[in-house]
């Protein structure tokens, strides 16, 4: 499984280093690990420091990621079907984010993809590196998470190369750990998929953090580790099936890890313990700079995590309180712990705009209008117009003074009367009622409400509407008018410039067949289904 932040793993575990240092990234907005036991702050994550949980789209993702760039890649799991984490940074809010890729169709149920992801997203606290979206596109499944930039507790334990994590720090990872564990299991999230040292990672502040990725249920692999067999749940190997006690299991490796600095298999740890040569497995790289109590009472924690049989294991809710004692340095930020600066990115400056590309053809005021993205001169422009482009054929058959045919006409007056007063919901509503009875088709209304949901900042809603228009009349450049303004809108510049060009040279034609007393007008107010 991939992790939230940078990694570099070592050769035996699945995950495999992409062998690339992480630029700095922009602070994921955690809460200092540092609060007043009980305080609201204490308990989660306070207000407005973590998104809201949202569905993004893929085309966003992909631009957060450079294309999912291979140079983006901060993690990778999986040999048969791998999973790749990368860091990427969203375009409006320039927030950086991790962003795991399942590969297609490991997840073949959309549905069961997004319900387990909504499950995770309503999970925020302090000690998580928290899900903050999905995208569910196709064949695509992705998840979106706080980005974590100082690494996980495998690189900063096992390939240190400054200096190795000091004690205080080390019983701070494990009760941070617990902490989170904790919590989620008070919120009916019990089960943590392979808990070890590469799930752990490290914020901006350089607080121990856990990856939000190993609460999802796994996809149809079957696979919950994915590490070596020594360091699995007795009880997975029986039955293949994941408990609470399983996780606790995997949090007495990670005391292991702790403890000892690399990576030791329970059986030979428990036999070391039982042997009582402690002294043996504690990390010689502390070089005796800890408490021999607080070593003895981590030790015997871990041997009762590791315990064969499962309900011999501690609970989360004990892990918490025999951990909590044991906290020393509380005024020593953990960046200071761990050797490392305070990661205290600004935001990277607006590049300068690069000069916009000039139509093909001179343009109309409407055109003029929609290539300055001036809103207030569509909108007179659309008034003005009225429905001067859907005459034609004005012969109406005798459907249409049916009351069904009154009220559907009231329907678009009531919105003609909104749009005019700029009153863009009641727009939006009256045109509807006036599409979805269906009877008739309007281009006009379809530029108008696409102007509406532009008012009211629904880009993908517009662009549909002015699709819609062209449907309808395949040749109305107001229709591609309108598509380039929400093509603009969704930072599609270039599709926007060539539906610019596309309206002028129909205009151009427009004015021709004008000028030739051979052009015929077409109606576009038609029957729906002749589109």
């Amino acid at each position: 499984m991939g992790c939230c932040g940078s990694s570099l793993q070592a050769g035996t575990h699945p995950e495999k280093p992409p062998g690339r240092a992480a630029p700095p990234q922009r602070p994921s907005f955690s809460l200092n690990q540092h609060q007043a036991p009980g305080s609201a702050a204490a308990q989660g994550v306070g207000r407005g420091e973590v998104p809201a949980f949202a569905e993004f789209s893929l085309a966003e993702l992909r631009a957060a990621t450079g294309g999912f760039a291979a140079e983006n890649i901060v993690s990778e799991s999986g040999e048969k079907a791998p999973n790749f984490v990368y860091r990427g940074r969203l375009q409006r809010t320039r927030r950086a984010i991790a962003v795991k890729k399942f590969p297609k169709m490991a997840w073949p149920d959309p549905k069961q993809f997004e319900e387990e992801a909504k499950g995770v997203g309503k999970l925020r606290h302090r000690r998580l590196a928290n899900l903050i979206g999905y995208c569910c596109d196709g064949d695509e499944r992705l998840l979106v998470a706080e980005f974590m930039p100082n690494d996980t507790l495998a690189k900063h334990l096992f390939h240190w190369e400054n200096q190795t994590i000091e004690w205080a720090m080390r019983l701070r990872v494990a009760h941070h750990i617990a902490e989170a564990l904790d919590y989620c299991s008070s919120n009916e999230r019990p089960l943590y998929h392979d808990l070890n040292a590469y799930r752990v990672l490290f914020d901006e502040n350089g607080d121990p953090r856990l990856s939000c990725f190993g609460l999802m249920k796994n996809s149809r692999d079957g696979k919950s580790y994915s590490t070596n067999l020594a360091y699995t749940p007795p009880e997975y190997l029986r039955n293949g099936r994941v408990t609470p006690e399983s996780v606790i299991f995997s949090f007495g490796t990670v005391l292991l890890d702790l403890l000892s600095g690399k990576r030791i298999p329970p059986s030979h740890a428990l036999d070391m313990i039982r042997g009582k040569n402690i002294q043996v497995l504690l990390d010689s790289h502390l070089e005796g700079k800890y408490s021999t109590e607080e070593a003895t009472a981590l030790v015997d924690l871990a041997s009762q995590c590791l315990q064969y049989e499962p309900r011999d294991r501690p609970n989360t809710g004990k892990l918490v309180s025999i951990l909590d004692p044991l906290q020393t340095k509380l005024e020593v930020p953990s960046y200071e712990m761990l050797g490392i600066p305070k990661h205290e990115e600004e935001a990277p400056p607006a590049p300068a705009p690069a000069p916009a590309p000039q139509p093909q053809h001179p343009l109309s005021p409407m055109g003029e209008a929609c290539s300055r993205m001036d809103m207030t001169a569509i909108h007179q422009i659309l008034v003005a117009t009225h429905y001067r482009d859907d005459e034609g054929t004005n012969e109406l058959s005798f459907q249409e003074w049916t009351q069904q045919m009154r009220d559907m006409l009231d329907a678009r007056k009531r919105g003609d009367f909104a749009f005019r007063d700029k009153d863009f919901k009641t727009a939006i509503e009256c045109y509807t009622q006036f599409v979805d009875v269906g009877t008739m088709v309007s281009p006009t209304v379809y530029a108008r409400r696409s102007l509406c949901h532009l008012m009211s900042d629904q880009p993908d809603a517009a662009l549909r509407d002015a699709m819609q228009a062209q449907c309808v009349y395949p040749d109305w450049p107001t229709a591609f008018y309108m598509q380039a303004v929400a093509l603009s809108k969704l930072n599609m510049q270039s599709d926007a410039m060539d539906m610019l060009n596309e309206a002028s040279q129909l205009e151009e034609k427009r004015q021709e067949r004008l000028w030739s007393k051979d052009a015929s007008a077409q109606s576009p107010l038609r029957l729906k289904g002749l589109c």
